[in-house]
């Protein structure tokens, strides 16, 4: 029998770099599954896969292998690699909010480590916002207002820079 993996809310808050009270949240509103073992919760391995695929859609989720050179941590994905805060190794899942990546018209000096130029390929619009998609070499989601896209002048086929931060990125296995 193979046993499953599982998770107290504190390891899944770490995980999620979000407060434990945040984790009880979610597991009272039904976002994430439990399971209630006595006085104490648990999140099983299948449980949080369950819900990094439901919150996330299939926006910035990629698989890719961890490397380290010079005491940094990488991930490579097909022929991008992105520069990642992690103490996994070997093969793992990564995902990156759209919310947290900034769009500029141009290329700048940042504490951000990951800065990738792309082409936007497609701009998918709702009521204040705008999914800013772009290749990188893999498929990159930005989320931006109107107001930025507009004052911005971005259409398909504009170039942009894509910058995010490296704690931005979750590396989870």
């Amino acid at each position: 029998m193979i046993e499953e993996l599982l998770y107290t809310p504190e390891e899944i808050s770490k995980k999620l770099r979000i407060t434990k009270n945040t984790v009880y949240e979610m597991i009272k509103r039904g976002d994430l599954d439990a399971h209630h073992l006595g006085k104490h919760l648990r999140i099983s391995e299948a449980q949080f896969e369950a819900y990094l695929s439901k919150s996330k859609g299939s926006e910035n989720n990629y698989q890719g292998t961890v490397f380290s050179d010079n005491n940094d941590a990488y991930v490579k994905i097909d022929d991008v690699t992105i520069h990642v805060h992690t103490d996994l190794m070997g093969d793992v899942k990564l995902y990156i909010r759209p919310e947290d990546i900034i769009l500029s018209l141009e290329s700048f000096t940042s504490s951000a480590r990951n800065i990738y130029k792309g082409t936007v390929v497609d701009l998918i619009k709702d009521e204040n916002s705008v999914k800013v998609v772009l290749d990188i070499g893999i498929p990159l989601t930005a989320l931006i207002t109107k107001t930025s896209l507009e004052k911005m002048d971005i259409h398909k086929g504009t170039e942009v820079y894509a910058v995010f931060k490296t704690m931005s990125v979750n590396v989870y296995k």
